[in-house]
């Protein structure tokens, strides 16, 4: 079938076709879409016009399509959402993750697997983000948007992340109002200590600009209790990213590593509506935590990266091997990839993304669920075997193929950049 979607497609262009008869930009045959948003779990067509989803149905006419893709045997989705990444990259040296060398270049990582949008968490501050804005938003092909950090310097590293003086609730979320196109939600991440102000300062700012905020929560030794954290301080519909996270000090667990039971408060912060985030990381998600809590069906909401210089290289490597991790661990498909479209951009209050609507954007993944033998360890070095891992053949972006793996695209029409 794929040969004959090739031919077809030659052959029109032979006949001249494509200069005056095509309805569509792009048409997309016989794939199995999996788009939670909508409910839909079958084989059906796509068709894209003018950036957008013209048509979804059982049978398109592939002689509409300027372009044609043989999706057959492959599954399409949503473009993928990652909702947490570090991609404010810079040359300075100092600063880490703000505009310096921990970050990466979003376009370098984002459409080789799925991805179409990403949200940062948290690198810049209100004072530093208009440079964030210039360097990275608008130079981007990736829909880049952004948690603010409380910090009003951001994710600078060292001191300035445990300036509480820096963490000023209200011009925060004056600024977050101000830029709401780009601003999703307020982080705070890497304070160390006991204390509980920069999470209630972390917090006002959420409540005056009315979005969610994301908590990276840990640094205390003796740890802070998460139930108090869940209970008291969060407010329904806040998120608790590395929520598999097992580290030796400075973070509570979700499941009790000698019972290898999800601890009973857990299952009450998430009827409170907490929102729990993988956020994977270098070191910030463990097989120990995530293999008991998947089988006792703790599945996260929302399954992201933590994607940076330290993260890509080592056990995380990228969305696509983090969400193979959730299948292997026992995940049905459709709920990791709602985990990766509808619920984040539910999260995030995007509802526009993260489906295959008619009339949204364009944004779509075609993966392939490859089969044979594969490897995915966490970095403790504990290992798991599967015999699938997702890859991404292709994305489209805005209505336009920005990746192709593999030449589905009939004609193949190479980006100019």
């Amino acid at each position: 079938m794929k040969k004959y979607y090739l031919l077809l497609a030659i052959s029109c262009l032979t006949m001249g076709y494509y200069t005056h008869a095509q309805t569509y930009s792009i048409v997309i045959k016989g794939g199995h879409l999996i788009d939670p948003g909508n409910s839909i779990n079958e084989v059906m067509d796509i068709a894209v016009r003018d950036g957008r989803i013209a048509m979804v149905a059982k049978n398109i006419d592939a002689k509409q399509g300027i372009q044609v893709v043989s999706a057959e045997g492959f599954y399409v989705t949503p473009g993928l959402i990652d909702m947490h990444v570090h991609v404010f990259y810079g040359s300075n040296l100092d600063q880490q993750y703000m505009n310096g060398p921990s970050s990466v270049v979003p376009d370098g990582f984002t459409f080789r697997n799925g991805v179409t949008t990403v949200v940062d968490a948290g690198c810049a501050g209100w004072r530093t983000f208009p440079a964030f804005k210039r360097q990275i938003i608008e130079q981007s092909q990736t829909r880049v948007l952004a948690f603010l950090n409380i910090v009003g310097e951001g994710m600078r590293g060292g001191p300035f992340e445990q300036n509480l003086k820096d963490m000023d609730p209200k011009t925060t979320a004056e600024f977050a109002i101000k830029n709401k196109g780009d601003i999703v939600g307020i982080k705070l991440a890497h304070f160390s200590g006991p204390d509980w102000k920069p999470t209630d300062l972390t917090v006002e700012a959420g409540k005056l600009a009315n979005v969610p905020i994301m908590i990276d929560f840990g640094g205390s030794d003796p740890p802070l209790s998460i139930e108090e954290l869940f209970m008291k301080h969060l407010r329904p519909g806040d998120i608790f990213t590395h929520c598999y996270a097992q580290l030796a000090s400075g973070r509570e667990f979700i499941v009790d590593p000698r019972s290898s039971m999800v601890k009973p408060f857990v299952w009450e912060a998430i009827k409170r509506g907490i929102i729990f985030d993988v956020g994977y990381g270098g070191i910030s998600f463990a097989f120990s935590q995530g293999v008991p809590a998947i089988k006792s069906g703790l599945y996260p909401h929302v399954i992201s990266t933590d994607l940076h210089i330290g993260s890509m290289n080592a056990a995380m490597k990228d969305l696509l091997t983090t969400m193979s991790k959730f299948l292997a661990m026992g995940m049905d498909l459709q709920s990791v990839i709602k985990a990766c479209t509808m619920t984040p951009a539910r999260i995030i209050m995007r509802e526009e993304l993260g489906n295959l609507s008619v009339g949204s954007a364009a944004d779509i993944t075609i993966l392939n669920l490859r089969k044979g033998k594969f490897g995915l360890f966490d970095y403790t070095g504990y290992k798991i075997e599967t015999d699938r891992k997702l890859e991404c053949e292709m994305t489209i972006r805005g209505g336009r193929i920005v990746y192709d793996l593999n030449g589905l695209a009939a004609p193949i029409i190479v980006p100019k950049r």
